[in-house]
């Protein structure tokens, strides 16, 4: 161990003099890299993030030196395993991500492997083009990924691969040379040149007759782009080689002309098999997609025709009109066979439905029982015409091995993605998915298809290979392989001489009992590295902007840090459970200080496809990294900052504690010795309660006369002490709406604070005294209304994930909270709100967002005319995190991502509409424009 340690010393330290760009070799940045999207996990050794071209050089220089492997990676949504790798990962997704140029003329464009393919289509856009590939990870995956992998995406039936839109590649090889690749072998140097001839001259009748004929072969190398009759096109033959034969400083790709507009035609079919049958006979139609998918993954869906699967179905035209008659002529083509069909040209609606197919890559990763599904055998291909039969044997062998999972995909081109139910955490499992494996290999071969349609061979099917292509045709993959890279040294084990599909599985590392955890994970069996196994990859978290009223990830968007995603945060909870790499467990600091910007936004809760959860893992990780030790002073000044208000309150204190606020030394000292950020103004306490003012009421539960139309409004804490307007209009408001409107007689709190600073076990404490005050309440039914939305969601859910099954009180609360709109659509339908007829701007708050959902709200403002949209992404202040010390740049950043745009360019008479607390103390610091709570609004247009 000392040995390899000062091995890896001296290697960090020879890039350090020889690289200008980031070199890294501490435990997180290793251990963001241990995986990819796929199954599997290597540690490298470090991290460089080369700024250029000869950077890259540089880097290759020193690891050839010490016989060490180097893995080119991009976004990491790898699905087999390639962009995993041994000794030195070079991410080129911090510095090499600019298109160099773009030649509308031409329609070509030069780009860095780093950039993310939207910003090329963007960019492209802007003259009437695009890319024509387009995997679901258009938004955060880089071309110099798409080009070692080959994508596709779903318009491969009008643009074909990524292998079919290369001009030309500029890569470096292990040893150093430097090479230009398109068609044609004469300018490239002699030992390549010479390689190649004779490897493609001395096999002809193989390369010509051993490749199966289909648009989705992605498997193996694309020898047969050597072919003469090709003109020896060696961009296209190194395309899909997966970082293996050298690695990309440039690529110069083309452009295809985009539709000036779209339409979708949605297909319904009885079934899969229907589904599957009829794809092909639309492609003498000209679409741009035939995507497929069935019921068992789009359960509960919206805006799907009736039927048990679907087609969508793309199609392109001048203006809407051409392409909604497009669309239409495919549906009527295809009424024969079909149960019901819809036909969607406004864009809105078919984003929406759009979205459903791209999350599925992620969702189909949880079976419709809840258990888990993996990749593996995620894009499997065949000819078009035989996918019908081949959907059906595919079936019969999964259940012939007594697997689960949901076919969907591309299938117009015969390529389907699935997620299998494989058991990798068990010896039993393993062998169950290695057999599965090899038994499938040979199913597609039979139907004339290819191992991997999309995502390459990878650690995942490359051992199969020879099942596909025959030995002899290995061999030639492997002699090509050797000449590009005599020595080995660009990832390793991938494609040529590769390690077996069933070792480096990254489940292996983890443990096999449940950890000892305080929340209940409900949906994860209790087991908190099953939670933490929920992340697989996809980086949704790593979009750079936000579509909608989206959230996550604002800490990623604001740093542009791997360790800041919510993927990022959930690698290195993996690594701490794994005790290779991050080594101290809850102790560890480097998990510490990536949760540390971590908003508790709870955005990764309904963003992620996959419903992780990173605010409850960083309340849980808080709670066991400080047990029994001091924590930092934002805990007790805001973790307990219900208790100092209360205080506070009962003292009738706030007059003298807002005077010593506005005095500078005196407000200096307070949040220095609280850990509040110097650049913060400590906010002003009320001078009378809410619920001081709500005894004149004189209102308890006990003498309601008429429960159908009684709700308890929740007094927390921001609204009590800080913001008591907003609870007096709510009152009003309901009280309009007919409503008899109780408070809780004694004090309750959600246990917002201590839970979001990691203190469950007096989160607990305050939370049953909470249920012991509500149990009147909750016998007689009472619905509970919230105005606060992060304290509501709270209530939702961390009350009940946290109390678990020890107190069934607590998810009787859960379930009788509704938010201020919920309550008045749900308990007087027939009241009409009054008009403001103002325009609004705002932001919906994240967690009602992530947790309530606001289309009610939406409802509300239509009812009450108040127009416009509000924003997506996080206000950054987030309860106790834009007030901590150090935390101030993120949380205006986060800020400035979509809300204070949003308001500054808003109309003058527009109405700011926040509903948390949170959010209006953030644009009263950052801004002149007031805001203000809906209950607020309509309370004051009340007569």
């Amino acid at each position: 161990m000392a040995e390899h340690e000062a091995e890896a010393d001296e290697l960090e330290q020879a890039l350090r003099r020889a690289v200008r760009g980031d070199v890294s070799f501490d435990a997180a940045s290793r251990a963001l890299m241990t995986m990819d999207a796929s199954n599997y996990r290597r540690v490298p050794t470090g991290v460089v993030a080369p700024r250029d071209a000869d950077d890259v050089a540089a880097a290759l220089a020193v690891c050839r030196e010490h016989g060490v492997p180097v893995v080119a990676r991009g976004a990491g949504t790898s699905i087999a395993g390639q962009a995993t790798g041994l000794g030195v990962v070079l991410d080129f997704t911090r510095h090499m991500r600019f298109i160099r140029s773009l030649d509308p003329e031409q329609r070509t464009a030069v780009v860095q492997p780093g950039v993310i393919l939207d910003e090329l289509r963007t960019a492209a856009g802007a003259h009437g083009l695009t890319f024509g590939p387009d995997p679901s990870t258009h938004s955060r995956c880089t071309l110099g990924g798409m080009i070692g992998n080959n994508s596709c995406g779903s318009h491969s039936v009008a643009w074909g691969t990524t292998a079919d839109n290369v001009h030309a590649l500029d890569v470096l090889t292990y040893g150093g040379e430097r090479v230009r690749a398109a068609q044609g072998l004469d300018a490239l140097p002699a030992r390549l040149r010479d390689g190649m001839r004779s490897l493609a001259g001395d096999h002809l009748a193989l390369l010509r007759t051993g490749f199966p004929e289909l648009p989705r072969r992605i498997s193996g190398y694309a020898l047969d782009e050597l072919l003469p009759e090709k003109n020896a096109d060696v961009a296209r033959a190194l395309t899909g080689s997966e970082g293996t034969l050298g690695v990309l400083t440039e690529a110069t790709v083309r452009l295809v002309e985009a539709p000036a507009a779209r339409a979708l035609a949605v297909l319904g079919y009885p079934d899969e098999s229907a589904a599957a049958e009829a794809a092909h006979t639309l492609l003498p139609y000209g679409p741009l997609t035939v995507e497929g998918m069935a019921a068992d993954l789009v359960a509960g869906a919206s805006g799907l025709p009736k039927g048990g699967a679907w087609l969508f179905v793309e199609v392109g035209g001048t203006g809407r009109e051409e392409a909604y008659a497009r669309a239409e002529e495919i549906a009527r083509a295809a009424a024969h066979a079909t149960t019901d069909h819809t036909v969607v040209a406004d864009p809105a609606g078919q984003r929406a439905l759009w979205r459903v197919r791209e999350d599925a890559s992620g969702t189909a990763t949880r079976m419709p029982d809840g258990s888990e599904a993996w990749p593996g055998w995620e894009d499997c291909a065949v000819p078009p015409a035989r996918l019908g039969p081949y959907l059906r044997d595919f079936r019969a062998l999964m259940a012939q091995h007594g697997l689960r999972g949901t076919p969907y995909g591309h299938f117009g081109d015969g390529c389907i993605h699935v997620r299998i139910d494989f058991d990798l955490m068990r010896e039993a499992g393993v062998r169950v998915f290695r057999d599965f494996s090899t038994d499938l290999a040979d199913l597609v071969v039979t139907h004339g298809g290819s191992l991997s349609g999309e995502h390459g061979d990878g650690l995942a099917r490359a051992e199969l290979l020879p099942r596909m292509y025959g030995d002899e045709m290995v061999g030639l993959f492997h002699r090509f392989k050797d000449l590009w890279d005599p020595a080995n040294g660009l990832n390793p084990g991938v494609l040529a001489r590769p390690r077996r599909l069933d070792q480096d599985l990254r489940f292996d590392v983890l443990p096999r009992r449940p950890v000892d955890v305080e929340f209940g994970y409900p949906h994860d069996g209790g087991d908190f590295s099953a939670a933490v196994r929920r992340c697989v990859g996809v980086a949704k978290c790593r979009n750079e902007s936000v579509s909608g009223a989206s959230v996550m990830c604002p800490s990623y968007r604001a740093t542009g840090e791997e360790q800041h995603s919510t993927r990022g945060r959930a690698r290195l909870l993996h690594e701490m459970l794994a005790g290779e790499v991050v080594r101290d467990g809850w102790r560890s600091e480097e998990v510490r200080d990536a949760l540390d910007l971590c908003l508790s936004c709870k955005g990764c809760r309904s963003d992620c496809p996959v419903g992780v959860d990173m605010a409850t893992y960083k309340a849980e990780f808080l709670h066991h990294h400080y047990e029994g030790r001091m924590r930092p002073a934002g805990h007790y000044s805001m973790g307990w900052l219900p208790v100092w208000l209360r205080a506070a309150a009962s003292l009738r204190a706030a007059p003298v504690a807002n005077a010593a606020s506005g005095v500078g030394f005196l407000s200096s000292l307070a949040k220095r010795m609280g850990g509040i950020a110097p650049e913060r103004d400590i906010p002003e306490l009320a001078r009378e309660p809410f619920t001081r003012w709500w005894r004149g009421h004189a209102r308890t539960v006990a003498d309601s006369p008429d429960a159908a139309r009684t709700v308890v409004l929740w007094p927390d804490t921001f609204t009590n002490y800080l913001s008591p307007s907003v609870g007096q209009a709510a009152v009003r408001v309901l009280e309009s709406a007919g409503l008899r409107v109780v408070v809780p007689p004694k004090p309750v709190c959600c246990g917002l604070t201590w839970v979001s600073t990691g203190q469950l076990d007096r989160a607990r404490t305050v939370m049953r005294r909470t249920l012991d005050v509500m149990a009147p309440a909750l016998d007689a039914g009472l619905p509970v209304v919230g105005l606060e939305p992060s304290c509501t969601a709270a209530l939702r859910t961390d009350l009940p994930e946290l109390l678990g099954s020890d107190d069934p009180r607590a998810a009787r609360l859960a379930s009788s909270v509704q938010t201020f709109a919920q309550a008045l659509e749900t308990h007087a339908p027939d009241w009409q709100p009054p008009k403001v007829d103002r325009p609004v701007v705002g932001q919906t708050h994240c967690h009602q967002h992530a947790v309530l959902g606001d289309a009610a709200d939406r409802r509300l403002r239509e009812r009450a005319g108040l127009t416009g949209e509000l924003s997506g992404g996080c206000c950054g202040l987030a309860g106790n995190f834009g007030f901590e010390a150090g935390h101030y740049d993120v949380s205006v950043a986060c800020a400035e991502d979509q809300l204070l745009p949003s308001v500054r360019t808003a109309d003058e008479n527009a109405e700011v509409l926040a509903d948390g607390f949170s959010c209006r103390t953030q644009l009263d610091h950052l801004t002149d424009r007031p805001s203000r709570h809906l209950a607020e609004l309509l309370a004051d247009r009340l007569p």
